[in-house]
């Protein structure tokens, strides 16, 4: 079940929403048994009927949630404890996310050796929804509590009211227990608080299915078109570029707002990163939440940029391949991982002196690199992005334009407008503007609601009328 379901917006969450706001406030563990088991009905409807991901889920809050207390309590054998709940969270990540992939290198190795006779078998195993999300959630817990930032949760139920949480369980924003240890035992709840979170939430919703999805539907018909031009392999580039920010960007709104909803306070995971002047303020915007995880739990721990130019520059590679790898299992996040890994290199070195002094060419070097790094992100293969980067450049001939790529050129023009549009903070200015007068803050206070309603209603017919509702993060 997804945020953007008629099920979820019509079915669930109201009725979740009205068990949640019966239940006392006082104390917070009886809604926080309420989110726990809202939150497990949540994943089992999404499962399929696959119980087993469920248990798996299940087993890992209840073995961590005794690491925590072990950690505390046995301070001679704390670092065992730790590297026990280290090895136990990535083993499953690994059994799943990586091991087909690990196979898959071993029987090409085997079949150039045997001529193709021998091969491994691989795994059948689906990929657990959202298991690279809570895993990572799970280990800043762990870690925390042994790096005391953090006391042992106690309490069984709030701990897996954390880690199950249905608004950021499966695709984020990456929520450690520090950030939100202290709501779950105290939060306040409010109607202007809620308000604001269903505000946002709204928001957050137009951005995937009036945005999201009709770039998808674009980008989709880029791949069936036999079109061999220039211009048409941009726009598909363009088209899945922005339509990835929104539809990550929209899911972490929507999860963001939820989270108000019920009195929590999530990470911004977002700010307008393609506004950016260097690949380095790119992912201080971009997956703000995961960029944050690596540096505080790989990079600083590595090292960081203590131990001299060169530990600091291997550790900037650790990262960027453990970062492709967390996207995926696959060669080309390997690559893209590495790709962000040079870029980050040259900028520490050289390069961000000289973006630094350039006011429109810097966000232009952005851009090309975050389009081609895309491109690599979605293709099915290595051999298909370079095919793709090689039509981009005009690579076996290819003519500029054609008839179609301009048609289909006028055709989406409108929709790339409000989609760059969209990834700027124009909107938002425009509201702070109005809202400056006494007479436009009164109107956007009546409008307001209106709009938001009418944007709910939109996006309704929206999803009565279409089927195409893809959720690209879920993969990972």
């Amino acid at each position: 079940m997804v945020f953007s379901s008629l099920s979820f917006l019509f079915c669930f969450f109201p009725a979740f929403l009205l068990v949640y706001y019966l239940t006392p406030s006082r104390p917070a563990g009886a809604r926080n048994a309420v989110l726990l088991v809202g939150s497990c009905v949540f994943y089992v409807i999404g499962l399929d009927g696959q119980w087993a991901y469920f248990a798996l889920l299940a087993a890992s809050v209840l073995v961590n949630y005794g690491l925590g207390l072990a950690i505390t309590r046995d301070k001679p054998r704390a670092k065992l404890w730790l590297i026990v709940g280290l090895c136990y969270n990535f083993l499953w990540l690994f059994l799943f996310k990586y091991l087909n992939f690990l196979l898959t290198g071993v029987n090409g190795v085997l079949g150039w050796v045997s001529g193709g006779k021998a091969a491994v078998p691989l795994l059948g195993w689906a990929l657990p929804v959202g298991i690279s999300f809570y895993t990572f959630q799970i280990l800043s817990y762990t870690v925390d509590v042994y790096r005391g930032t953090v006391p042992a949760q106690r309490n069984f139920i709030d701990l897996a009211a954390y880690i199950a949480m249905f608004p950021q369980l499966i695709a984020g924003p990456i929520v450690r227990y520090s950030d939100i240890a202290v709501q779950l035992k105290t939060r306040e709840h409010s109607v202007s608080e809620a308000a604001s979170g269903a505000r946002r939430f709204i928001l957050g919703l137009a951005k995937k299915i009036l945005l999201a999805n009709l770039l998808g539907e674009l980008v989709s018909s880029f791949r069936a078109s036999a079109d061999l031009s220039v211009l048409y392999y941009w726009l598909g580039a363009i088209a899945f570029t922005l339509q990835i920010y929104y539809d990550f960007s929209g899911y972490s709104d929507m999860a963001i707002g939820l989270g108000q909803i019920f009195g929590f306070r999530f990470p911004e995971n977002f700010q307008y990163p393609y506004l950016s002047g260097s690949i380095t303020e790119f992912w201080r915007r971009w997956h703000i939440s995961l960029g944050s995880w690596f540096r505080d739990y790989l990079y600083i721990p590595l090292g960081g940029n203590r131990k001299g130019s060169a530990r600091q520059l291997l550790n900037i590679l650790l990262v960027w391949l453990a970062t492709g790898l967390w996207h995926g299992a696959a060669w080309n996040f390997v690559l893209w991982g590495l790709l962000y890994a040079v870029l980050l290199t040259a900028e520490k070195l050289f390069l961000l002196r000289g973006l630094q002094k350039l006011h429109v060419l810097n966000h232009v070097y952005v851009l090309l690199f975050v389009t081609l790094g895309f491109v690599l992100f979605d293709a099915s293969s290595v051999q298909d992005a370079a095919q793709s980067i090689r039509a981009m450049f005009g690579g076996g001939g290819l003519p500029l334009v054609s008839a179609e790529s301009l048609y289909e050129l006028r055709s989406c023009t409108v929709l790339l407008l409000l989609a760059v549009a969209g990834a700027t903070p124009l909107a938002k200015s425009l509201c702070a503007a109005v809202q400056r007068s006494r007479a436009g803050k009164t109107a956007l206070a009546v409008l307001e609601p209106v709009g938001l309603t009418a944007l709910l209603a939109v996006c309704t017919a929206f999803l009565v009328d279409g089927s195409f509702n893809p959720f690209l993060y879920f993969r990972f």
